[in-house]
């Protein structure tokens, strides 16, 4: 079995990609953290409920560039090879 540079490149670019998509796991913790909290602020406060939703909204956006970062990273490690003959 003949192990040369591009497999080892191959190999940790999958290893890479697999932690570019844990990046997912705090995106969905955050994202389900503001919702709870936004649905207790709700409750306490119906009359606020518009302010409350575009402010939750606005967060869980920016929380989720986090999660399509890590995505293309990992499209990135997995598809492109610069390395390929």
């Amino acid at each position: 079995m003949d192990i040369n540079s591009i497999d080892i490149v191959h190999a940790f670019s999958a290893l890479g990609a697999g932690c570019a998509v844990c990046s997912g796991i705090g995106t969905g913790i955050g994202q389900g953290n503001a919702a709870g909290m936004a649905a207790q602020a709700v409750g306490r406060n119906p009359g606020a409920k518009g302010d409350i939703m575009s402010t939750m909204l606005l967060g869980q956006a920016v929380a989720e560039t986090t999660g399509l970062y890590g995505l293309v990273v990992a499209l990135l490690l997995m598809f492109v090879k610069p390395f390929d003959k």
